[in-house]
């Protein structure tokens, strides 16, 4: 697997993009890492890759993501998660289109996982209305659980759903980029 960062204003975005486990590469984790902090072994799935794809330490590579290279297929998809982040950060984009291979999470979270996909840019819906869409209207706590569990920041948008009261709810990466994406937003 090849890591490389990447900033969002004042915070830093972990990128992994997955080689061998697939014909095509696809992302298996965007994430939050303090600023200016290359530890990306701190991610907070990093042992749940290892054991989810068998993998050592050593099957990671960090390459700076001004040292990756469009020849490689991986490096070429971790520029482009990298452009469309750029892209979304000016607002020039609302809907990304990557790769993504959700298998790290149960069969539930992955149904999660898709339905917030279909939260539009600039839209909120509440952890009720989420368990409503994925067929479990009592669920709002698993569903809530799921929405923590998401391997993708930013690119599905967790950030999209608030309690029902109009609060902001939790984040994984931290209210702070939370409240950062959904002004950035509109929201």
């Amino acid at each position: 697997m090849i890591v490389t960062t990447t900033d969002l204003e004042q915070y830093s975005l972990i990128l992994i993009a997955s080689t061998n486990e697939h014909p095509s590469p696809k992302l298996v984790e965007v994430n939050w890492l303090p600023k200016d902090d290359i530890s990306w072994r701190a991610s907070k799935s990093f042992a749940q890759l290892k054991k989810h794809y068998r993998l050592s330490a050593d099957d990671f590579s960090f390459i700076d993501s001004n040292s990756l290279s469009r020849k490689d297929p991986s490096q070429a998809l971790l520029l482009t998660a990298i452009d469309q982040l750029d892209e979304y950060a000016a607002g020039k984009r609302k809907v990304f289109d990557l790769p993504l291979d959700l298998s790290l999470g149960t069969e539930f979270q992955q149904k999660v996982w898709r339905a917030l996909q279909d939260i539009n840019y600039g839209e909120t819906i509440s952890y009720a209305t989420l368990a409503q869409n994925v067929n479990n209207p009592k669920g709002y706590r698993a569903v809530a659980n799921a929405n923590g569990k998401n391997p993708f920041s930013i690119i599905v948008p967790c950030h999209r759903v608030i309690a029902s009261d109009g609060k902001l709810g939790g984040y994984t990466g931290g209210l702070d980029k939370k409240e950062y994406l959904l002004a950035l937003e509109g929201v």
